[in-house]
């Protein structure tokens, strides 16, 4: 995501003008913006007019529109993003109070802007909401995949890329291929080597490789490591999209993932499962029981880590969102604590914990 203004006044209220450039900013959006928000961005309205013969027509307009966050859907499959609530501005084509979606789209800009203080219904930009701009704007434009995973048997490819904070399906590749047949496997090797090719080719594409031209011949010269510290082979049930998570658990992938955030969360979580599991007294879950182990200086004085889901700092209820975003704070800047925001789309996301180690 690339920020191209920023307004956030001191106290918690103002706007940024933000680029989403990949697929993965579409998910950091959805993590910025809350009901209860302005969002400013391009939009596509039909609008229906009146002839002086009393003949009407629609076309489809492009415009500009402000509008007070209602609801959000977000389809993680097809990284869309689309924003639902009231016009605040009026145009020659649009009034005050109706309904309008917004469909953030990529390479076009948007502007966010929450307010802070009693007559405002939002939340404004408190620290949860300046953290998560903080993970979703690449300043230095280098954030790329974490790794590229490849699942494939024969004749279907899934390419996924692993990111920070989510894991994008690039493409599924399917061809069929010829059967091998006993005493003659030509045609059926001449069909593999065709997916490999498509497969490969796919892969180079959603990677963005530069081609160069040798100095000798016309011929592409593309730069892949097939033999590198980087490059694991592993293997899975099937080349189906499921089978990842069986690979992310092997071993040898573990260990060249280790410093990655999806590892990280990963070796928390199970950490913490396996507290609940010997009953050590060391971990806790539960909106009471968390906000009571801090009460006693469980996290932060007595070294524990707070895990919370972003999903809390999602509700519409203003009270609510304060609530969680209060025990952060306290945490991070009154206890000296550590705290791991998980996303909700963490495979193993299914509790709000506290954990002591």
């Amino acid at each position: 995501m690339r920020l191209v203004k920023n307004k956030i006044e001191h106290n918690g209220s103002g706007s940024v003008t933000l680029i989403p450039e990949e697929p993965e900013d579409m998910w950091h959006a959805y993590n910025l913006i809350c009901p209860g928000d302005l969002l400013y961005a391009s939009a596509i309205r039909r609008v229906t007019t009146t002839g002086a013969t009393g003949a009407t027509s629609s076309s489809r307009v492009r415009l500009t529109l402000e509008i007070r966050v209602k609801n959000l859907d977000f389809d993680p499959q097809n990284s869309q993003l689309h924003v639902s609530g009231q016009i605040v501005n009026e145009t020659q084509h649009t009034k005050i109070g109706q309904h309008h979606t917004l469909d953030l789209e990529l390479n076009r800009q948007f502007t966010l802007e929450k307010g802070s203080g009693a007559d405002d219904d939002g939340t404004g930009w408190d620290s949860v909401a300046v953290e998560a701009l903080k993970d979703a704007v690449d300043e230095g434009g280098n954030r790329r995949a974490e790794a590229v995973a490849v699942i494939m048997q024969e004749g279907i490819a899934h390419i996924c890329f692993i990111g920070q904070f989510r894991t994008i399906l690039k493409q599924k590749v399917e061809m069929s291929v010829p059967r091998k047949r006993q005493g003659g496997g030509g045609d059926h090797d001449k069909g593999m080597s065709k997916f490999y090719q498509v497969t490969l080719d796919t892969l180079l594409r959603h990677m963005e490789f530069n081609t160069s031209l040798t100095s000798m011949t016309n011929d592409a010269v593309r730069p892949v490591l097939l033999a590198s510290p980087g490059l694991v082979v592993v293997h899975s049930a099937s080349g189906y999209l499921h089978s990842l998570t069986e690979v992310l658990q092997s071993p040898t992938v573990k260990a060249m993932l280790s410093d990655t955030k999806h590892a990280r969360e990963t070796k928390l979580m199970d950490e913490f499962e396996e507290q609940l599991r010997k009953e050590t007294n060391r971990a806790t879950y539960g909106p009471r029981e968390v906000e009571s182990a801090v009460d006693q200086g469980a996290v932060g004085r007595g070294g524990g880590v707070l895990i919370i889901s972003n999903r809390l700092f999602r509700s519409q209820d203003v009270t609510e969102r304060k609530r969680w975003v209060s025990l952060v704070d306290r945490v991070r800047d009154v206890e000296g604590g550590e705290v791991r925001v998980l996303s909700s789309e963490h495979e193993k996301d299914d509790m709000d914990s506290d954990s002591g180690q």
